[in-house]
């Protein structure tokens, strides 16, 4: 029988589930605390997501941005981990129950982060994919690969089009980060890579049903930002809902339709919950309710830090803190802060968002950034943006494989990853079938007719 095998201890246990920015900083900052620290997470490595769209575009390798969670900790003497899954909590005997047997708790702390959220549209959730986690990157790697490679095999242009035609819906960070990534796969790659495809019919569009991108950064940001996509061939769409998507058409609101093969989603996240929270805590977007403490509603030693932590206490933020690692790895350090302030009774410090500000990434030599009043583009920013991730990267040997990759290609107009791992999926819902019995959090789907 399996068992979770952790040693016994006279210490209270804190279990933290995720191994995300917010789970980390949490066990890191329990370090010197009289604690038992357990980490669970269905995978075995912290992942830097805010590289996982250079994965995607062949940018970097998959373990550039992944750090095995066992190395963060290798000093740590209070700190256990378990690869596992959870499949629920039972508050009242202050039990967690896993795939790997029920685990007891004193406290316990959800850091699980954030899946895509299609708002409820089946038809766009089948055939359209989310870039949340590493396979799903990967696959999105081998699938445009594949696209361009069975191009060079039709002569029809009409048939080539729709392969060639990639769409990123969600204009945030994440959206912009990846048109940008696609044009210049476009403009730097497909040429030396593919001379015998016929790079005009690629086009790249990046939709927005809001009226601006980058909405979360001032309106002289986003203006600079959309300047900055369409001048390197990136087509715009703002105030255009997404209604529709068979795999092959995409509808939208305004009544326009494109054909693409490729719908890539990065509209929108909801929170990853747990089965057995109280319902009067969860959220319809799978958040929980928090207090300014972390502390879920109605429950007594149940913490959510992170992404699935709604917080309302700041009137910066009416509707919670935005679902981004500085305010995950803030409530990390806080909470492990309060724990350590709770075994020794002193006064607990409500949490308090510290905004260090906004930066994104348009291509090369083109990044927006925003931070104590000062708002940055172009170049400047652009290096700012590469000194943060670096900064935040994990690993020493991550940090100088990332950076090097980065001088190589910007010398080289070359990227170096641009090989199709396995065989790719032959359309969307293959390629999704496929990350899902790999990774049971993508919706499962069947094929369509």
């Amino acid at each position: 029988m399996i068992q979770p095998n952790i040693p016994d201890s006279k210490l209270p246990r804190v279990v933290i589930v995720g191994g995300g920015f917010a789970g980390i900083n949490l066990a890191k900052t329990l370090k010197r605390t009289a604690v038992q620290v357990v980490l669970l997470d269905r995978n075995n490595y912290h992942l830097f997501q805010p590289l996982l769209y250079q994965v995607a575009t062949a940018g970097l390798e998959p373990d550039s941005i992944a750090f095995p969670l066992r190395g963060i900790f290798k000093k740590q003497k209070n700190f256990h981990f378990r690869m596992a899954e959870v499949k629920g909590v039972d508050a009242a005997n202050n039990v967690l129950e896993t795939n790997i047997g029920d685990i007891r708790y004193d406290y316990l702390v959800l850091a699980t982060g954030s899946n895509t959220n299609f708002f409820g549209n089946k038809m766009i959730e089948e055939h359209a994919i989310g870039m949340k986690s590493l396979i799903e990157a990967v696959q999105i790697r081998n699938y445009v690969l594949k696209q361009f490679e069975e191009s060079l095999l039709i002569s029809d242009d009409a048939a080539i089009r729709p392969k060639l035609n990639f769409v990123m819906v969600g204009a945030g960070p994440t959206g912009v980060e990846l048109a940008g990534a696609f044009a210049e796969l476009r403009k730097y790659i497909l040429p030396k890579d593919y001379p015998e495809l016929p790079i005009h019919l690629m086009d790249v569009y990046l939709i927005e049903a809001g009226p601006r991108v980058l909405a979360g950064m001032s309106e002289e940001t986003s203006r600079k930002t959309q300047a900055a996509l369409e001048h390197i061939g990136v087509k715009v769409l703002t105030n255009v809902a997404v209604k529709d998507y068979d795999g092959l058409h995409l509808t939208l609101g305004n009544g326009d339709a494109l054909e693409t093969q490729s719908l890539i989603w990065a509209a929108g996240v909801k929170g990853m919950s747990v089965p057995g929270l109280p319902e009067t805590a969860m959220l319809p977007n799978g958040r929980v309710h928090v207090n300014d403490l972390n502390l879920i509603k109605d429950t007594k030693n149940i913490y959510a830090i992170g992404d699935i932590a709604m917080m309302v206490n700041d009137e910066r933020f009416p509707k919670g803190y935005p679902m981004v690692a500085q305010v995950a790895m803030q409530q990390g350090k806080q909470l492990g802060k309060n724990i350590s302030k709770m075994l020794k009774g002193d006064t607990l410090k409500p949490f308090k968002y510290k905004d260090l500000g906004s930066m994104a990434t348009i291509g090369r030599n083109r990044a927006v950034t925003e931070f104590a009043g000062i708002r940055l583009s172009g170049y400047i920013a652009w290096i700012a943006w590469m000194v943060v991730h670096l900064l935040n990267l994990l690993g020493f040997r991550n940090k100088l494989v990332v950076m090097i990759n980065w001088v190589y290609r910007y010398f080289t107009y070359d990227r170096g990853t641009r090989i199709i791992i396995k065989r790719g999926a032959a359309n969307i819902v293959k390629l999704r079938q496929s990350i899902y019995q790999t990774d049971p959090q993508v919706p499962h789907i069947t094929q369509t007719p």
